[in-house]
């Protein structure tokens, strides 16, 4: 019977948890108090030392029922009000509390005394959350003093919550359920203090059918196989947003001592040839410049196309959409990315949401110091040209002025932070952390300064100011020059100022790959298609995935392109870029919509019907329905949307059927959705933000006749969500219509092709936002 009752190592293979289990080191705090908007709790009257978790997951009722602890220690006098963050779509069952507990927070842990029921209340705070209010006895509320709440509930299919039936996995064989927390989800996954500012240790305990694995981003983990138990442990202090659970059929293989590849077993072995050892070796690289490596594992699970973004940093267990295994580059490049969060991000976390470069930007740089050392400085440049060329797209659709552009946003009550997810968070931050670098005056001194960084602020979440002053202090040469405030590239002036990056780092060492793209985008630059000879020196079939879509992303830049340009494109590249990755295939597809070159259509549709990821559906959609070809976006749409997430299916619903409904059928009329005043500078950011950053659909509001409104999100009440349906009768009678339209390819007027262009682009003015680069934020985060 002991054997049978023996803890057995998770088959993750990372440190075993002692049956008794540990306690959580003490969390860290927020250098200097900042108000977060998009929190309903009062978390500064708190201090949270640890969180546990106990969760039953039903795949059958798409539910994970149980509860969670919570160790307190109160830092004010005279309080009576517990809040947390939830979400209507999180059922709370009970609440009660006891006095005591040494912190962390596991059921053998239980603290001191009889718990004792409270009286709560749910109160309404935004779209994307609610607030709960948990009166608390006063013999428990002395400060310095411990005690713990234990709340009782039930997720169901909230923002953060994604259950996957089994259709919708690469393997079909068996359903999955995933959890994405960023930026203010993980609400409706637990009630949370959901802030970056607050930090805590957590421990978890999970109960699953057999024959599902779980992991969750933890550095410690064990399995009871006779009790299909998993228990996991985080001794490090992460915010409410890195705690992510993945479950389902899931099998591993080790690629480096501390790290090895998840993903369902049709997946595993391409994955793992994808990736080989080079994991260990970026580590490797990143400690060398930023110091160790803090969080033990660094393990990787590749998720089916229906993951809502292309990849999350979750301290010890990177989740990465599986569609991205096509292109090498752009792997490795989001892999690297995920990694560097571990320095930039988890271990040093902003406090707020208004200063989301900080771990962006600084990640980015981050990024591209392990891909030099790696890859080389060529390849680097290459990366950051392609990355810069985007953020400039957007600008030029935004405009200088717009407040999108600048560093710190001032988040407004209300408004979801992921709307402040966009490129400029990236690449502007990227530069000013490259321009820091600049002032120190060594790449080196300045690797210095960041290892400094870390090691000062470690599992803290830090402010702008916290940055920067301790730049000032740690240069104190640069502080006596007073660069902070060197006209024209004023520090303030970098955070708060919209517009362009006041200054971008040096990209000529790039030029023995940059060059030839240029060429080639000159040659054919012009009305007339450029002569085969001159062509032949460009063997694009020797190109990097970055060279080709820079390429492909400026001759997007020019669509509509004549008939004469496209079909020579088409007879140069088209069977070339069959045999490529799909961040190449979606470009020239773009193209191929946007210039409503017929020939070409039938390749738009096999693509739309082998990949079913948000970010290569989305956009081809967006551009089909944007032009003459709504029809095509409408048949592709039914012979599709048994494949499609549900999230995914309403949202190319609002798509095709609110812009086809004119041309093709009536379609039911739209549920209420709140939209931006026309021409607003929210309405332009929205318009981007959406095609940059595919954050989780299920909290971002449909598209809508005058574009997409991401400020607010939509709330959940626990029922799946229904979408538009064209009468089966009317779509009878269209599809004739439709066939013959999917059928032609040539024939048409030249007169009424350039009219149809010419319509088509006055359109797309409203458009073009949703357009850069699919990939040119390749990381959430």
């Amino acid at each position: 019977m002991a054997e049978l009752h023996r803890q057995t190592s998770l088959c993750c293979c990372r440190k075993e948890l002692s049956v008794s289990g540990e306690a959580g080191s003490e969390p860290g705090s927020s250098r200097c108090p900042v108000p977060d908007v998009a929190s309903a709790s009062n978390f500064r009257c708190f201090r949270l030392r640890h969180l546990h978790l106990d969760l039953r997951i039903n795949f059958a009722l798409k539910e994970m029922e149980g509860w969670q602890v919570l160790d307190l220690v109160p830092v004010q006098p005279g309080l009576h009000t517990l809040v947390l963050d939830t979400h209507p779509s999180l059922l709370i069952h009970s609440i009660d509390c006891r006095p005591g507990g040494s912190g962390s927070g596991v059921p053998g842990d239980p603290g001191t005394g009889d718990p004792v029921s409270l009286t709560y209340r749910v109160d309404p705070f935004t779209e994307y959350g609610s607030a709960l209010s948990v009166s608390l006895p006063a013999a428990l509320l002395r400060p310095g003093k411990a005690f713990q709440v234990t709340v009782r509930f039930t997720t169901t299919d909230g923002p953060a919550v994604w259950w996957l039936e089994a259709e919708l996995t690469c393997g079909q064989c068996r359903p999955l359920l995933f959890t994405q927390g960023h930026s203010v989800c993980n609400r409706s996954f637990f009630p949370c203090f959901d802030t970056p500012a607050v930090k805590s240790t957590y421990s978890a305990a999970v109960r699953v059918p057999d024959g599902v694995t779980v992991l969750m981003s933890a550095s410690r983990s064990s399995y009871s196989k006779q009790d299909r138990v998993f228990q996991f442990s985080m001794e490090f202090p992460v915010p409410a947003y890195l705690v992510a659970l993945v479950a389902g059929e899931l099998e591993h293989v080790d690629i480096g001592p501390r790290s090895r590849v998840w993903a369902e077993p049709c997946l595993l072995s391409c994955a793992v040839s994808k990736l080989g050892g080079s994991v260990e070796r970026w580590l490797g690289v990143a400690e060398e410049l930023f110091g160790p490596y803090l969080w033990g594992r660094c393990d990787i699970v590749f998720l089916p196309p229906s993951f809502p973004i292309v990849a999350m940093e979750n301290p010890c267990l990177t989740f990465i959409i599986a569609s991205i295994l096509e292109s090498r580059d752009f792997l490795l490049i989001d892999v690297i990315h995920e990694i560097s969060h571990g320095w930039f991000g988890n271990a040093v976390t902003n406090a707020g949401w208004q200063d989301m470069w900080l771990s962006e930007g600084l990640a980015t740089y981050a990024q591209r110091r392990i891909s030099t050392r790696a890859y080389g400085e060529a390849f680097t440049c290459l990366e950051t040209e392609f990355r810069l060329d985007a953020l400039h797209r957007q600008l030029r659709l935004l405009g200088d002025n717009n407040p999108a552009s600048k560093l710190q946003v001032n988040l407004e009550p209300g408004v979801n932070p992921s709307t402040l997810m966009n490129l400029f968070t990236y690449e502007k931050g990227f530069c000013f952390v490259s321009y820091l670098s600049e002032l120190s005056g060594d790449t080196k001194r300045f690797d210095s300064f960041l290892r400094a960084y870390i090691s000062e602020f470690k599992f803290r979440s830090v402010t702008a100011e916290d940055l920067i002053e301790f730049f000032l202090n740690y240069f104190p040469e640069l502080k006596e020059k007073d660069v902070a405030h060197r006209e024209g590239l004023e520090f303030e002036r970098w955070l708060s100022g919209p517009g362009p990056p006041l200054c971008e780092p040096d990209l000529s060492p790039g030029a023995v790959l940059t060059g030839p793209v240029h060429q080639l985008c000159t040659l054919w630059g012009g009305d007339r298609a450029p002569l085969p000879q001159d062509l032949t020196t460009f063997d694009l079939s020797t190109w990097n995935t970055f060279q080709t879509v820079l390429f492909l992303d400026r001759m997007l830049d020019r669509c509509p392109l004549s008939n004469e340009v496209m079909g020579a494109l088409s007879s140069s590249y088209s069977v070339l870029f069959d045999g490529l990755n799909a961040e190449v295939q979606i470009r020239w597809l773009q193209i191929v919509v946007r210039s409503s070159f017929y020939p070409e259509v039938q390749r738009v549709r096999a693509f739309l019907q082998k990949h079913t990821s948000r970010m290569y559906t989305v956009p081809l959609y967006e551009d089909l329905v944007a032009g003459v070809m709504k029809c095509v976006a409408v048949e592709i749409y039914y012979q599709t949307q048994g494949r499609l997430h549900p999230n995914l299916r309403r949202t190319l619903q609002q798509i095709v059927f609110q812009s086809a409904s004119s041309a093709l059928c009536a379609v039911s009329p739209a549920p209420s959705t709140p939209q931006l005043p026309q021409g607003s500078a929210a309405s332009s950011a929205a318009a981007i933000t959406l095609r940059d950053l595919y954050s989780c659909s299920a909290t971002v509001a449909p598209p809508t006749a005058g574009g997409l409104d991401t400020t607010r999100t939509r709330p959940f009440t626990g029922r799946r969500l229904q979408g538009f349906m064209i009468d089966l009768e009317e779509k009878e009678r269209c599809a004739p219509d439709l066939q013959h339209l999917f059928s032609t390819t040539s024939g048409i007027p030249a007169q009424q092709q350039q009219q149809r262009q010419q319509r088509q682009q006055r359109r797309r003015i409203h458009t073009r936002g949703r357009r850069c680069s699919t990939s040119c934020l390749v990381l959430l985060i």
